[in-house]
């Protein structure tokens, strides 16, 4: 079996990026850990879409380990070259998270990713978010910095469609503490386009690099209180991502074929029971989607998400928005919202 590559130019291009922008990750995040003599390792996992038909991607992923409880750094391509009946020609990206053990160093999400019909319209999207249990705030003031460098006259813009993307209504609060996001990104000139999604990939990822080492090198001591305030958070990001991110849903809508992966965005262990008291909070349906994914976690408070409990979690999503269609215009846009699920089905 393997992985039959997509056919257009821009999609082979946006697949070098995204390729290049994982081992440049994930090589650095080795680093550290290296240099941190913990040496946790990132293993590959390839996946393939129809068999490798229409694709697939590989994945570096690591877990519970000393120095990252969940990390994830995935590299896809879905394309329907040979299926005349299909609009959609390529979906290429790069998508990555990171939830370190420190309740001190920030996670970070990190997705470029490039769609094109066949048409020979595309665009790109693009999203860099930090996202601490405990805000550091001279660090996301760097994390801003770094992507105003990177987006230049685009960083404004950014910044406004990541604060409403990854806002939580029923919390009235930011899943992160900075937010960068460009939707459905088509200036007219593509070589310039790619340019600053080159630009942005590279830049988040080192920018994350160095505030993760300079954290993790500092040697703070976590206490309970610490590690209470980060079992919190991860609840709160578990929350974002299952009953908010258009991301997420998209791709389990989509296919079947990669829920481990399309979940490994899940931190490591969440509270039941602050998740359960957050089901009032919820409008309907939604109430009814959280309810029916803590009825998939153990039973005890503190949950391990592992990849048993991934598979339900994403089977539920799945049931729940064949259900109830009209939910999906709940979830987060930004500017524009994409006709991704429309446009894999079409």
């Amino acid at each position: 079996m393997h992985r039959i590559p997509a056919q257009s130019k821009q999609a082979e291009q946006a697949y070098e990026l995204a390729s290049r922008l994982q081992q440049r990750f994930v090589q650095g995040l080795e680093k550290i850990s290296k240099d941190l003599t913990c040496r946790q390792a990132f293993e590959a996992v390839e996946w393939f879409r129809d068999e490798g038909l229409h694709g697939g991607g590989i994945r570096y992923t690591t877990a519970d380990g000393d120095l990252f409880g969940r990390g994830s750094v995935n590299v896809s391509q879905v394309h329907y070259d040979e299926n005349p009946e299909k609009k959609l020609g390529s979906a290429t990206a790069l998508s990555t998270i990171i939830h370190p053990c420190s309740p001190h160093a920030p996670s970070v999400h990190i997705h470029i990713s490039w769609t094109a019909t066949k048409g020979g319209e595309g665009y790109w999207r693009m999203m860099a978010d930090l996202n601490p249990a405990i805000e550091n705030p001279a660090s996301t003031q760097q994390f801003m910095n770094a992507m105003r460098a990177a987006a230049g006259e685009d960083y404004e813009e950014g910044m406004a469609q990541g604060d409403r993307y990854f806002y939580i209504p029923v919390l009235k609060r930011h899943r992160g503490a900075a937010h960068f996001y460009l939707e459905q990104y088509n200036s007219g000139n593509a070589a310039k386009d790619r340019a600053l999604a080159a630009s942005i990939g590279d830049v988040a990822i080192d920018v994350y690099l160095d505030i993760l080492a300079t954290t993790l090198q500092k040697n703070i001591v976590v206490s309970e209180a610490d590690k209470a305030t980060q079992l919190t958070y991860h609840s709160l990001y578990f929350l974002q991502v299952l009953t908010l991110d258009r991301g997420t849903t998209t791709g389990l809508m989509v296919h079947d074929q990669n829920d481990i992966g399309i979940l490994a965005s899940l931190p490591a262990y969440i509270n039941r029971d602050l998740l359960l008291s957050w089901v009032e909070k919820m409008p309907e349906p939604q109430g009814q989607l959280l309810a029916a994914l803590i009825s998939a976690l153990p039973t005890t408070p503190l949950c391990l998400i592992n990849n048993s409990v991934k598979q339900a979690l994403a089977d539920i999503s799945r049931q729940h928005y064949c259900k109830h269609p009209e939910a999906l215009a709940m979830q987060a846009s930004g500017n524009v919202t994409p006709t991704t699920v429309k446009n894999h089905h079409e």
